[in-house]
């Protein structure tokens, strides 16, 4: 029988072991964690003080920021403390704290992409139907949905990573914990906590970009009908920025998560991991506001009114 160990505390060995580079990343990665902080609080409190953006579309993502900012910051700050410390340690709680965290936020995220997908799909293929299909009331209902089903989901995740127990390694190979990287190390409760990962990954990542798909699917069909040349050019503009996040966002969890856990796909998640967990949430705003005609104009009318204020 394994000589189980009672664990209090792990180490996180980080993005390199070279100290020459550690300092290097710690400003890169702060500063990329402050634009992802200014652009995405920014977009919340711009679409929340724009009369042209109370529309749906905006209203989710309004969400799609917030989730972004919670993102990075359950990583990013943790992150940034271990590459000046010495220790480069998290207690065994915290560990599990900001599994449970990140487990929620990426559930929640993957949701509203899908419903932002689906929200693009009424505006096109229903246009005459979609003010009263999408009311404030259907909005909030579709948006608590992903909070209290990716918090749900998370909470029996956590408790299978709760299950796995350690037999004297506690060097978590990564900048963060996640359950590829914990699972490497663990000695028992291992077989379940890779085979539910595996499987609830599969099933939610399944069924929400289908979701997407069959959304967007529809919509092409929908749009090549249109006799507009500018109708056209106007609702592949409006799916585009979407399609940019999904396509990121998606790409890089099924890297991570629908593989088995093997010392090179922890290395290689690890690599992938700094993607998802910094740089997208820093690109979203971006993505939407750069490509968006109503954002800009949005931006354009507050600044003048805090000039005209001053």
């Amino acid at each position: 029988m394994p000589n189980f160990t009672d664990v209090t505390e792990f180490t996180l060995l980080g993005l390199t072991c070279r100290q020459e580079l550690q300092v290097l990343f710690f400003v890169v990665f702060l500063a990329v964690y402050m634009i992802t902080l200014l652009g995405n609080i920014g977009m919340i409190i711009l679409i929340s003080i724009s009369p042209q953006l109370q529309s749906p579309m905006y209203f989710f993502l309004s969400h799609l920021s917030f989730v972004d900012v919670c993102f990075s910051s359950n990583v990013t700050p943790k992150m940034l403390e271990n590459l000046l410390s010495e220790t480069k340690t998290i207690s065994y709680v915290g560990c599990l704290v900001q599994c449970y965290f990140f487990i929620a936020v990426v559930h929640v995220e993957v949701y509203i992409l899908a419903v932002m997908a689906f929200d693009r799909y009424m505006a096109v293929c229903n246009p005459l139907l979609y003010g009263s299909k999408m009311s404030r009331t259907v909005c909030v209902r579709l948006i608590s949905v992903p909070y209290v089903y990716g918090f749900s989901v998370s909470l029996i995740c956590t408790l299978w990573t709760y299950g796995l127990y350690f037999c004297g390694n506690f060097e978590i190979n990564h900048f963060y914990c996640a359950d590829p990287p914990l699972i490497k190390i663990a000695c028992g409760g291992v077989h379940i906590k890779e085979i539910t990962m595996i499987v609830i990954a599969g099933i939610n990542f399944t069924y929400s970009l289908s979701v997407v798909l069959i959304s967007y699917t529809l919509i092409v069909v929908a749009v090549l009908r249109m006799r507009s040349a500018d109708g056209r050019r106007k609702a592949f503009s409006t799916c585009g920025s979407h399609l940019t996040a999904v396509s990121m966002f998606y790409g890089t969890l099924i890297f991570m998560y629908l593989r088995r856990p093997t010392e090179e796909s922890v290395e290689q998640g690890k690599m992938v991991a700094v993607f998802y967990t910094t740089v997208i949430p820093m690109l979203n705003p971006m993505i939407y506001s750069l490509r968006n005609k109503d954002v800009k104009e949005a931006v354009n009318k507050a600044i003048t009114k805090t000039y005209v204020r001053q």
